[in-house]
């Protein structure tokens, strides 16, 4: 099974002990694919300076954290459009099409609205 997490699954699972902290835990135990893309790390380590005051050093150790959940990484290249209201949100689902992945696990409620995208189930 193949999964992609959007941005904000990665920072709830940084900050709470909830079901995201317990899904980059199965991640890392390797119970299903964790797939990502450039787009959505960068995202992730942007909010982590920026929202969170987060020093190199700490945004590293986090990253390196979530990278060993991470089962590869993808490089969209045929991208989504004209999708969401937010483009940014079309950006999630290209990375979760281009990692073939059957879920897109997220708390983005335009994506959520979506239920299904071309067979991944978000």
């Amino acid at each position: 099974m193949k999964a992609v997490f959007d941005t904000n699954v990665l920072v709830a699972a940084l900050i709470t002990e909830g079901i995201c902290s317990r899904l980059l835990i199965r991640g890392r135990k390797r119970q299903f694919e964790l797939i990502l893309c450039p787009y959505i790390l960068k995202e992730f380590e942007h909010i982590l300076t920026s929202k969170f005051s987060l020093s190199r050093s700490e945004t590293r150790q986090v990253l390196t954290l979530v990278s060993e959940a991470v089962h590869s990484m993808t490089h969209p290249v045929e991208p989504v459009s004209g999708i969401c209201r937010d483009s940014s949100d079309d950006k999630i689902l290209t990375c979760a099409l281009a990692a073939k992945a059957n879920y897109l696990v997220t708390g983005d409620a335009d994506l959520l609205e979506l239920k299904v995208f071309r067979g991944i189930k978000i």
